[in-house]
């Protein structure tokens, strides 16, 4: 299948696809309900070559522990690049698979809930609302936003679709992380409910436009290299970015 339309590039100054978003975050809703919870994974592999993956999550019907590391159970091939306490909840927002299905039709038998191998799918929340940082309470558990999703080859080879994760990534429809302040019990039906978020915040979908860009705003990278709550590994990679453009900036006489 091919690349699905409308995946022209942002600027990083806030032009491109969405642009008629604003850079702070829609007005926060105070209490989501998460749907379905998924965990597992084990053993999963994809075509043609049977590379692991532990994308092929199964919905919970009980309650599940959750700790710093993630939900109990869950399971994850490369833990080089998933999982870990900075990646331990992933959440999809639910109504993307709508999305998705409109620009992929014929991945429709297969793009639903859980399908993304994320552990919480909730309804009515998206990328322009989330902001890293975010810090909210579900079941006895304290969770915060620390990072998008990146989409990785294993999303087109899961569902056989070329193009499906850069789509993604574009569109700005990745899900994102959640690292575990306080570990506790959740369970499918609870609600989420909004706790604090810290000032100055980024959303995810201000995250994806300065990161995707050809030629981000100097400012902006440090911008979310700073934004509180972020992983360290993006905070590193992010602040690199900054520092390498600057330096080439300086040795070709650009000013910005």
């Amino acid at each position: 299948m091919q690349e699905g339309q409308g995946d022209r590039q942002d600027d990083g100054h806030g032009r491109g696809p969405g642009a008629e978003r604003r850079d702070g975050p829609r007005a926060a809703r105070r209490e989501w309900m998460v749907s379905r919870l998924y965990a597992g994974g084990q053993g999963g592999t994809l075509d043609p070559d049977g590379a692991p993956t532990g994308i092929f999550k199964s919905p919970l019907d009980a309650p599940v522990r959750v700790s710093v590391q993630g939900l109990h159970g869950d399971w994850h091939a490369d833990p080089r690049v998933h999982g870990g306490p900075d990646k331990a909840v992933h959440l999809y927002p639910a109504d993307h698979y709508r999305a998705l299905v409109d620009a992929y039709p014929g991945g429709a038998p297969s793009l639903r809930p859980g399908s993304l191998g994320e552990n919480l799918s909730v309804g009515g929340i998206a990328e322009d609302e989330a902001c890293i940082g975010d810090v909210v309470r579900l079941g006895s558990t304290l969770l915060q936003v620390s990072q998008p999703r990146s989409p990785c080859w294993k999303i087109n080879r899961r569902f056989d679709i070329d193009g499906l994760s850069l789509h993604m990534a574009r569109r700005r429809i990745t899900g994102w992380y959640y690292r575990v302040l306080e570990e506790g019990v959740i369970a499918p039906g609870d609600p989420m409910v909004f706790v604090e978020r810290p000032p100055g915040a980024v959303t995810i979908d201000r995250f994806w436009r300065v990161q995707l860009a050809e030629q981000p705003s100097i400012d902006a990278l440090r911008g979310l290299a700073a934004a509180p709550g972020l992983a360290a590994d993006w905070r590193r990679r992010l602040a690199g970015r900054a520092d390498w453009l600057a330096e080439r900036d300086r040795a070709q006489g650009i000013r910005r």
